[in-house]
């Protein structure tokens, strides 16, 4: 069935009747290729509508689609729509929705693609985004971490203006890692911020600036790591996780897989979201770490029982997919792999399955994890 079908009158005349109805059939196929249920699709379609119509109304021109646009509709339009009903108002829905429209529309060459920032802050910021990606070899994640930072603070400095690394002063580092050290509720998560301006400032240096001064301002507050010991499972209740495993529900056999690797190899959750088909040597019992957090690759043994648990899954349970990817979403978009929150979920539904750890609540996933990885490193 069409999904348009679905749609009520008004927001299906809205649809057919702005500048976004030849891209209707386009946009349905590609949600449809992602497997997209048929009632997020209509759903998605309502919310392309909504747009439609507010765009009609503001005489707007489909060539001048892109992300401001849709935030303007967002931020603007909807604290105060007062579009007829029936109508969706649902921000998430909205937001999601109009990202695959404009992938949709920049697919058939009816948008441009999206300008990077050409400010002085922005080319900074690309310059030591490279230093960090090929010189120290950091992931994407801290990377854009590191960005977030930099970049407050060099806007607060500069503005749009040329940035002058020499104008920046101990006390301007000061003032700055003050406010910002109010967003952070521990020691640990303030130790972000301090490295992510050391390591600005040592790109600099590297550059030719004297910087010295300003590393010296921010210094790590104080963590003091053994104040409380971490608690982790005993041999007891390890025993009794793995006899946990093998419930019965949606992707159970995934998160089997994914609790063995945590328990016999001692994966960290990342490690384990960027497993890939091609990474496991079935015949000679091994598997490679390609995507460690030192940039190393590391073979592994595999353990009988993970090497089970894993061929169940990808025999039983998998989705059919293109993704190279050993653990892919069981919901649209299904071709992607999961991330490293998606690990820790099927960690936590397994100590669902464990009345003793729940009621004690005295272990988490991440003393688990640190606690097999001491025991494989033994």
């Amino acid at each position: 069935m069409n999904p348009t079908q679905k749609l009520d009158c008004r927001p299906t005349d809205w649809l057919l009747d702005s500048q976004l109805a030849p891209y209707v059939d386009t946009l349905t196929q590609y949600l449809s290729e992602r497997r997209y249920a048929p009632h997020t699709i209509s759903t998605y379609l309502g919310c392309v509508a909504h747009f439609g119509r507010w765009m009609n109304q503001c005489q707007l021109d489909i060539h001048k689609i892109n992300e401001d646009l849709v935030q303007r509709f967002l931020d603007d339009h909807l604290p105060r729509c007062d579009c007829a009903r029936p109508v969706r108002r649902t921000h998430r829905d909205l937001r999601a929705a109009l990202g695959h429209l404009l992938v949709v529309l920049r697919a058939e060459a009816v948008i441009a693609e999206p300008i990077s920032g050409t400010t002085p802050v922005d080319e900074e910021l690309r310059c030591f985004d490279a230093y960090m990606d090929h010189v120290r070899g950091l992931a994407a994640r801290t990377r854009t971490l590191y960005l977030r930072t930099v970049r407050r603070l060099l806007l607060e400095k500069f503005g749009d203006r040329p940035v002058v690394v020499a104008a920046i002063t101990p006390d301007d580092v000061r003032c700055f890692f003050a406010s910002q050290n109010e967003l952070y509720s521990t020691p640990g998560s303030a130790g972000s911020l301090v490295s992510a301006l050391r390591g600005y400032f040592r790109f600099r240096t590297t550059c030719g600036d004297q910087m010295h001064a300003l590393i010296g301002v921010v210094s790590y507050p104080a963590n003091w790591q053994l104040a409380s010991l971490p608690k982790a499972l005993n041999s007891a209740e390890v025993k009794r996780l793995v006899d946990s495993l093998g419930w019965e529900g949606p992707s159970a056999r995934r998160a089997d897989a994914m609790v063995r690797c945590a328990l016999d190899l001692g994966l960290r959750c990342g490690e384990i979201a960027a497993l890939s088909l091609d990474d496991i040597d079935w015949r000679a019992g091994t598997i490679i770490l390609r995507k460690t957090k030192s940039r190393r690759e590391d073979i592994l043994p595999l353990p009988q029982t993970t090497g089970r648990a894993i061929a169940d899954y990808l025999k039983l349970e998998r989705p059919q997919t293109n993704s190279r990817a050993v653990f892919v979403r069981c919901i649209a978009p299904c071709d992607q792999p999961i991330g490293p929150d998606c690990v820790r979920k099927a960690i936590r539904q397994a100590y669902h399955y464990l009345p003793f750890l729940i009621m004690s609540c005295s272990v988490t996933p991440t003393s688990f994890v640190q606690q097999t990885r001491e025991y494989v490193a033994i």
